[in-house]
């Protein structure tokens, strides 16, 4: 396995597997990085930065999940620590708790491009597209993204619903249907 050679020299210090680890992977992360902090130079720096920070922490990889997994984790939460640091307020947690049940199910028409919906999805304010993306994108679930943004479950499925009725109304008016629950 070439990531796991790649693994074991790097935690014996061998700055040339790091490199060709990086280099396995640097774009990918770069995309990811890119899909939350939408500006390249700063997803640049995002990407450089969760490097950094799994190569001090390679030794917590316990390889119960894939590396390019555990680095996808690393960069998202880097991404959203930029976002924050960039003083966005994602106020995840002040929303009141919708007494309607909200719907997990969610359904588009097949026409639809991922492509318009991405661009839809970087139109909206930020506290929405970051839980979109989280769900929608990296298919993280309400538990695991309350955990990331450090927020409830409650606020994670409120702002996923407003920002999925918000998502809706923008491929709406952009020509695009959407169908719930077909």
């Amino acid at each position: 396995m070439f990531t796991t050679k790649l693994i074991e020299e790097s935690l014996k210090g061998s700055r040339k597997a790091q490199l060709k680890l990086y280099n396995a992977y640097c774009d990918a992360m770069l995309t990811i990085a890119y899909r939350y902090v939408k500006d390249m130079d700063t997803a640049r720096d995002v990407t450089q930065e969760a490097f950094i920070k799994a190569f001090s922490n390679l030794r917590r990889y316990d390889g119960t999940s894939s590396f390019g997994v555990w680095l996808k984790q690393i960069v998202i939460h880097q991404s959203i620590d930029c976002l924050r640091k960039r003083t966005f307020d994602l106020c995840l947690d002040q929303v009141p708790n919708l007494s309607v049940e909200i719907d997990d199910n969610w359904d588009v028409e097949e026409h639809l491009e991922v492509s318009h919906i991405k661009r839809a999805i970087d139109e909206l304010p930020e506290k929405y597209a970051v839980v979109l993306k989280l769900y929608l994108m990296e298919g993280y679930d309400h538990e695991e993204i309350s955990e990331i943004l450090d927020v409830s479950v409650n606020a994670s499925r409120t702002q996923l619903h407003r920002g999925k009725n918000m998502l809706k109304d923008n491929l709406k008016r952009t020509g695009y249907e959407m169908s719930h629950n077909r």
